[in-house]
């Protein structure tokens, strides 16, 4: 008999746990599922088969241009179904996936292209413009690789994604892997200073891929559609990518056509089940909507992140199209799952829209606390209030080449997030650090104003920044863009948020604007708001 108390080795497999494995897995058990990608007025379908064939020969024809493990390759693409070929491709062959936020302002791309070295680029030919802005810049760069026939002379001599697949033969010998190995790679959106990498592993995007498809996030099956609208350069498109195809679940590829008009028309031809977009994309739709039929009856689970999702929103399009839209929670350091805001079993139909108003239930995998400032742990009660800071097996513990020890405490990374956690791990985040209102000693929420604000019929969006006062040391601005048509006055705007927060809230000076400037990643860009009231660019109405 073993001693009492000995340790015993696992009769486990020490089986890697990579991209490789998720590309044959959808390969071999969905290989009839399909890829739509839209073209604005048709679609082009590829069955996962196909798509796993064409992934082979992109990873033969990467390898023949000196593509090496390690070697980074970036995408300057749309969401298309080639996007997802070098989704599978690149990381099965030992290499690393960079995705190119097409949205970056040329100096930013030129540090991102340069930072993580990549030595070859996939970019759509509509996106050849923009890269060609910086081309000369791109040192590290041998092989432009262009997808589609546009005109690519901006870029010099480039190659083209359809001859080089047509070049190789079928099957690729894909090399084992280790899976802490790099897979991926993504720079935040670098709203102060350059952008920093995040790099995933094979494990931590396999880790977190499982998670996406449990039933306590988003729960993918196969018999989903899912509608990436989310780019596929921003946090690894949510990690949709890698999921759907875990699960064999269909994807509709909406290309280049995130507007409100073509995106209702491809949701009616193709019924979705499953989107993931930030609020702006369904703040658009749901505009479009009034004067148009839209068909959105298809969804089962609408997934919105990315900044805070107004109620008013949601609630809209449930009244509306019977459409259930779930907040999440995350970004590009978390992969980015970080919390889902699905109602606990407790809930009834009276307040199930107050618990998915929150920003989300913290998931399994992801160890989340609430620290104050002097770096003390708070409980999670609801009305602590501190930074909230996370740890756990696909959230980063560093940036790439770039030391920012201020990020990280303890081996907890800081997220920049303010808020509250419930005994049941639901958060509410209040703010970003950066972005609290500190009004005579006691701190107001920007992100509560917006959303009441933006509950108002008259008002499309609205961002709210703190500003000096004599008196208080900081009050509340607010930044409004009225619907097309509406002239709310800020009177009417301060007595509809009489009852909805607390009196001293309510602030004195409003400002109306055409549009709420937005980062690279669709989020409200308030240090551009603060500069722009700095310099007295803004016409305040003082109540």
């Amino acid at each position: 008999m073993p001693e009492t108390g000995t340790v015993i080795s696992t009769t486990m497999q020490p089986h890697q746990l990579t991209i490789t494995d998720i590309l044959g897995h959808g390969r071999r058990v969905y290989s009839d599922s399909e890829v739509v990608t839209f073209e604005g007025e048709t679609s082009r379908r590829a069955t996962y088969a196909e798509v796993a064939d064409r992934t082979d020969r992109l990873a033969a024809a990467l390898a023949r241009l000196g593509v090496r493990p390690g070697d980074r390759v970036g995408t300057f693409c749309w969401n298309t179904q080639e996007h997802l070929e070098a989704y599978l491709a690149v990381p099965s062959m030992g290499a690393v996936l960079h995705t190119l936020n097409i949205r970056l302002f040329p100096e930013q791309l030129a540090y991102v292209v340069g930072h993580a070295a990549d030595k070859v680029i996939i970019v759509d030919d509509s996106l050849v413009p923009l890269l060609a802005r910086v081309r000369d810049e791109l040192t590290t760069v041998e092989n432009f690789v262009v997808v589609g026939d546009g005109d690519a002379a901006a870029l010099g001599d480039v190659l083209r994604y359809e001859t080089l697949l047509g070049a190789e033969d079928p099957g690729h010998a894909y090399p084992d892997l280790d899976e802490n190995a790099a897979a991926a790679m993504c720079y935040t959106s670098g709203t102060t200073g350059n952008p920093k990498g995040v790099v995933y592993s094979h494990r931590s995007t396999y880790l977190h891929s499982l998670a996406e498809c449990a039933a306590g996030s988003i729960g993918l099956l196969e018999s989903d559609r899912i509608l990436p609208i989310v780019p596929m350069f921003h946090a690894m498109a949510w990690g949709l990518p890698y999921a759907g195809w875990m699960t064999g679940s269909d994807f509709v590829m909406p290309g280049r056509f995130l507007q409100a008009e073509p995106l209702a028309r491809l949701i009616a031809a193709e019924r979705p089940t499953v989107a993931g977009a930030v609020p702006t994309i369904w703040n658009d739709l749901l505009h479009y909507s009034d004067d148009n039929d839209v068909d959105l009856s298809s969804f089962r689970l609408v997934v919105c992140g990315g900044s805070a999702v107004p109620r008013s929103l949601m609630e809209a399009f449930e009244n509306r199209h019977g459409m259930r839209i779930i907040q999440a929670w995350g970004m590009t350091e978390t992969s980015p799952l970080g919390a889902v805001a699905h109602p606990p079993k407790s809930a009834g139909s009276a307040d199930d829209m107050d618990w998915r108003a929150r920003t989300g239930r913290v998931v399994a995998g992801v160890d989340l606390r609430i620290v104050a400032d002097d770096g003390t742990e708070l409980p999670w009660d609801g009305e602590a209030v501190g930074e909230i800071e996370v740890r756990g097996p696909w959230i980063t513990g560093s940036y790439y080449r770039d030391d920012d020890p201020a990020k990280f405490h303890e081996g907890w990374l800081r997220t920049g997030d303010v808020g509250t956690v419930e005994p049941n791990g639901f958060i509410q985040i209040t703010d970003r650090a950066k972005d609290v209102i500190k009004s005579g000693g006691e701190w107001i929420s920007s992100v509560e104003l917006e959303n009441e604000v933006m509950a108002h019929d008259d008002v499309l969006e609205a961002a709210v920044i703190g500003v000096e006062d004599e008196k208080w040391g900081e009050r509340p601005l607010v930044c409004v863009v009225p619907k097309p048509g509406a002239e709310p006055s800020a009177d009417d705007l301060a007595s509809h948020l009489e009852g909805r927060v607390a009196k001293w809230w309510i602030p004195e000076r409003w400002t109306f604007v055409d549009e709420v400037p937005r980062t690279s990643v669709g989020k409200f860009d308030k240090k551009v708001l603060r500069a722009r009231h700095e310099k007295g660019e803004l016409e305040i109405t003082t109540l």
